[in-house]
Parts: C-alpha cells; sequence; structure tokens
C-alpha cells in the first residue's frame, strides 16, 4: 500500500511539474506578444527611419513607379567589412538625408539577377539602378578589383556617388 501511495504521490508531482512548464512556456509567449521587439525588419541597421523595400522586384517596381533611383546594398550580418560600412552609413547624417530621395533595398542574399553582380559577389557593395531600369555601371566606388564595394573610410565618395545617381536623374529624365 506504501508503495502505491508513492506511485499515486510520483505521478502527482509529474501532473503538477507538467502543467506548471505549460503555465510557464504561455507566460513567455504573452510578454514576446505583448512587447513587440523593434522592427529591425528591412533597415536591418542601416537607417531604421528609412523606407526599405522588402524584395528586388518591389524596389524594381517602386523605383519605376516613383521616378526614383534605387540604391541597393548587398551585405552580409557575419561580414565585419558589411558591418562597419553599415555603422558609418547609418550614422552619416547626410547619407541618411539623401538616402531618402532613394528607393532603398538592402540584401543579405544574391539575387538570380546578374546584373546586380556586374564584376562578382562579393560584400559590401552598393549598386544604382535608374527608374528606367538600368544598372548604373558607371557609378563605382574606388577599388579597381571590387567597383561596388565602399569601405567606411570611402562614405564621402558613396555620399557623391549617391549625389551623381540623383543628378544623372534630372538631366537623362
Amino acid at each position: 500500500a506504501m508503495e502505491k501511495s508513492y506511485v499515486s504521490m510520483f505521478l502527482l508531482l509529474v501532473a503538477i511539474s507538467c502543467a506548471l512548464a505549460k503555465d510557464v512556456g504561455k507566460k513567455d509567449s504573452k510578454e514576446s506578444a505583448a512587447k513587440p521587439k523593434l522592427p529591425q525588419t528591412l533597415s536591418r541597421g542601416w537607417g531604421d527611419q528609412l523606407i526599405w523595400t522588402q524584395t528586388y522586384e518591389e524596389a524594381l517596381y517602386r523605383a519605376k513607379n516613383s521616378n526614383k533611383p534605387l540604391m541597393i546594398i548587398h551585405h552580409l550580418d557575419d561580414c565585419p567589412h558589411s558591418q562597419a560600412l553599415k555603422k558609418v552609413f547609418a550614422e552619416h547624417k547626410d547619407i541618411q538625408k539623401l538616402a531618402e530621395k532613394f528607393i532603398l533595398l538592402n540584401l543579405v542574399y544574391e539575387t538570380t539577377d546578374k546584373n546586380l553582380a556586374p564584376d562578382g559577389q562579393y560584400v559590401p557593395r552598393i549598386l544604382f539602378i535608374d527608374p528606367s531600369l538600368t544598372v548604373r555601371a558607371d557609378i563605382t566606388g574606388r577599388y579597381s578589383n571590387r567597383l561596388y564595394a565602399y569601405e567606411p573610410s570611402d562614405i564621402s565618395l558613396l555620399y557623391s556617388n549617391m549625389q551623381k545617381a540623383l543628378k544623372l536623374l534630372k538631366t537623362e529624365l
């Protein structure tokens, strides 16, 4: 009889701990549902107040229909060069202001569009596409072996290239 009460006591404890474990799980999901994380979403840290497109297709569509140039930033989360450029880009007030005049897309993956990798798939790389959906292969950084790469020290060059992408727009359209 003693054994039987131990077994039922044990089963009771198991049942209670299972019920408690379920409750704990519920509480966690409730808290995270009530307090949403800051939308790190589409900006991925490149400028949280800027409007970013989600896909390459959406970006092309918006560039064409808004008559704004598209700026595409290819980067990777675990690439120190991408991270360094992102930090400078996000903290550069003039760049952030100028970026508002663009359709913006940052990608952590490659698209199937070969035009977005005119000289290879490396990160970080930044390309401009005009509203006629032409990749502006003529707007380059300062490295002959990676034409569309920028380093944090190239931020003023990137800024002038952004201006160039906008200026060409006004004269050509």
